[in-house]
């Protein structure tokens, strides 16, 4: 087999991302139980009929996890919990860690035990280790595609529901940033809530009032349409704007302006950012690209589970 590497992007500068080799962030082994336990709940797993009626019982085996395509990958701790929830006698062994590039053919981890516990267990442990690969490969994509430009390529809320802190961290894992991890980590006041509260400045002195009323001191990030609604979240010093579908050529005044201002916000762009168009919108000295794609929208790297006699 070729000799692997780690993923060499997996630690990326941002404006709230550590960038030590040591600080890839740990999933919480009650969080992978509550996911693993509802896709086995959501299969049915402890009524596996058809390997219950054709494999006979106490045969054991051993099977290996195979790539079939380029890509890095993410969620061995979640597979290994899989079979560890079906059959704690069921060993696996790693052959590479998280964040690592593999291509057609290489051996990502092993498993043996009980034939019928590997086979109940195959295909949840694919649908974690195909998803979180995929999205940690596309975010390495979108990585590469701004190399040099300055930006960091952020997540969204745009996960799988009851799945965000695994797709959280398999943008991590792919050299991405998170985003805020729900509602209640960071004020982002959107287009509804912008107009829901009368305009932006309506909206970032209502927040203010009750940020000081509660004292919770988060930051804020306000979207913004125009160079107009720029202008006023730029006055009005918030920590963040996300400037949404914006003209390139209004990205780059934006940038401009904020750069001669004498409160310098993060410059987020987002809306409908892809591969072809990530670079350019780079280019333009933005701070942060949140892409939504990256989570709701990654293909799935294709994984095998073989039987190895």
């Amino acid at each position: 087999m070729r000799q692997l590497q780690v993923n060499p992007v997996a630690n990326p500068a941002g404006p709230d991302r550590v960038t030590s080799a040591e600080s890839l962030p740990m999933l919480d082994p009650d969080t992978i139980r509550r996911c693993v336990r509802a896709a086995l709940d959501e299969d049915s797993a402890a009524d596996d009929v058809t390997t219950r009626w054709s494999v006979e019982l106490g045969k054991h085996g051993h099977a290996e996890f195979v790539a079939k395509a380029p890509g890095i990958v993410a969620g061995l701790e979640v597979a290994r919990v899989t079979f560890e929830l079906i059959d704690p006698a069921v060993q696996m062994l790693a052959r590479v860690a998280d964040g690592t590039s593999v291509g057609p053919g290489d051996v990502i981890a092993e498993v043996s035990g009980s034939l019928r516990s590997l086979l109940t267990g195959e295909r949840t442990a694919l649908n974690f280790l195909q998803r979180m690969s995929g999205i940690a490969t596309l975010t390495a994509r979108f990585r590469e595609a701004v190399k040099g430009t300055g930006a960091s390529i952020y997540d969204t809320r745009k996960t799988a529901p009851g799945l965000r802190a695994l797709d959280k961290y398999a943008v991590w894992v792919g050299g991405g940033c998170n985003h805020r991890m729900h509602l209640g980590a960071m004020v982002l006041l959107k287009e509804n809530h912008v107009a829901a509260a009368g305009g932006v400045e309506e909206a970032v002195k209502s927040v203010r009032a009750n940020i000081l009323r509660e004292s919770r001191p988060l930051k804020i990030d306000v979207e913004v349409e125009t160079l107009e609604e720029f202008r006023t979240a730029l006055r009005l010093q918030v920590d963040w704007i996300m400037l949404d579908n914006m003209e390139l050529e209004d990205i780059r005044c934006a940038v401009r302006e904020a750069a001669q201002a004498e409160w310098k916000p993060v410059i987020e762009a987002s809306g409908n950012i892809t591969l072809a168009t990530a670079a350019t919108i780079a280019a333009t000295g933005v701070d942060v690209i949140s892409v939504g794609s990256l989570t709701h929208s990654a293909p799935a790297l294709d994984l095998s589970l073989l039987l190895r006699r």
